[in-house]
């Protein structure tokens, strides 16, 4: 039985060695997949990134798509030292669901006594 969650849990190896972009000129994190792009809207304010939307093509919808590209987008957070603010319904769901990454989000954030 563990074994059966830790594979649900993890990335889907398909997505693990795509490279997450931080597109500046955009304000958006993304990964291309199959000549798609998958993108969070972001907006940056020192040491804080609210992100604002989630958006997926939908020929790669059901794939797994946006939960590799917000697990990769709060790896980069995290790497970078950045506080959290999860405005975009699919993020916050996504950290409600995986509460390991609620130290991410900023104290400050409305929402974070929901999370």
């Amino acid at each position: 039985m563990d074994c059966f969650f830790h594979i649900f849990k993890e990335m889907k190896d398909e997505f693990k060695n795509i490279l997450l972009v931080k597109n500046e000129a955009k304000k958006r994190f993304e990964i291309e997949i199959d000549h798609h792009f998958a993108f969070i809207d972001y907006n940056e304010f020192g040491s804080q990134i609210a992100l604002v939307h989630t958006e997926v093509p939908e020929v790669l919808g059901g794939r797994g798509v946006a939960s590799a590209l917000v697990e990769k987008t709060l790896n980069y957070l995290d790497e970078q030292d950045k506080s959290l603010l999860p405005f975009c319904p699919y993020v916050f769901a996504y950290i409600k669901k995986h509460p390991e990454w609620k130290r991410l989000v900023s104290p400050k954030f409305k929402g974070y006594d929901k999370l």
